[in-house]
């Protein structure tokens, strides 16, 4: 069976389904080696286009779209609601997510940026790692250290801005680290304060991506498990006022509720 994952048929839909029965033969009985053979690939087609000045919105989402379909390819099930947000948006936001694994990285550029250009914020390291790197570069991220949290907030609050101002949505991880379990007090306010800088909404994001384990030797080379399904949910735009502090409150609540929700459901 194949995909149903295209986006010119699913954008008018509110949730995608993956459909059952799409992993067979040997890719469904060993899914992580088949999975992160396939991505070598997608890797060093990205790093080249790159590397040639030519990694452009179009081969961005291309490449996003092959991650989904090879995870689809190895039996991950995902379901996404709020498909539609993205389109319905008047202009650019802050899309502020919690972080779980590798996985986000690849899927979410295929699902908002068609609809809406975005940049991400993202570690200073990842811009070194080999082939990646050279691809994080050319989307123009935000990059910050991580190690010292008031200059990484000047550096997101200026060039977040910036960003913002040119027409781009930027997708904000406030956690320090990925992480399966969702910590609320380990959620910072770094979203909100740069929506409210800008003078526009944020868009909750929430996350289970699990099914992309934590690699023992390089993390984002993880075991891929396809008896846990990828969910991902657009929250509707929040409009930040007075300190942000009720902004902040409303993201965690919906994080926090949607996690809740699918613990339950799977």
């Amino acid at each position: 069976m194949k995909s149903d994952f295209d986006l010119e048929k699913i954008a008018h839909l509110n949730e995608y389904q993956t459909p059952e029965g799409l992993a067979g033969g040997l890719s469904g009985r060993f899914p992580s080696f088949f999975f992160h053979l396939k991505m070598l690939y997608v890797y060093v087609q990205g790093w080249w286009w790159a590397l040639r000045g030519i990694y452009d919105d179009r081969k961005w989402v291309y490449g996003s779209i092959r991650v989904f379909r090879l995870l689809e390819s190895v039996g991950v099930r995902s379901v996404i609601e709020n498909l539609g947000l993205p389109g319905r948006l008047n202009g650019p936001v802050v899309f502020v997510a919690n972080h779980m694994s590798t996985l986000e990285t690849f899927i979410l550029p295929c699902l908002i940026q068609p609809r809406c250009r975005i940049v991400f914020v993202v570690k200073k390291s990842l811009l070194r790692f080999p082939f990646f790197g050279r691809v994080m570069k050319a989307r123009n991220p935000v990059a910050v250290g991580r190690k010292n949290p008031r200059q990484d907030l000047r550096v997101v609050l200026e060039q977040g801005a910036s960003r913002l101002a040119e027409g781009n949505s930027v997708v904000v991880f406030p956690q320090t680290t990925r992480s399966t379990h969702f910590v609320p007090e380990q959620f910072n306010s770094m979203g909100i304060k740069l929506a409210r800088r800008a003078g526009v909404p944020v868009v909750p994001v929430a996350l289970k991506t699990d099914a992309w384990g934590v690699g023992r030797i390089v993390k984002d080379f993880g075991p891929i498990d396809p008896r846990k399904k990828v969910r991902i949910a657009f929250g509707e735009p929040i409009n930040v006022e007075g300190t942000g502090q009720e902004g902040q409150a409303e993201v965690i609540r919906f994080i926090q509720g949607k996690l809740g929700e699918w613990e339950k459901e799977d």
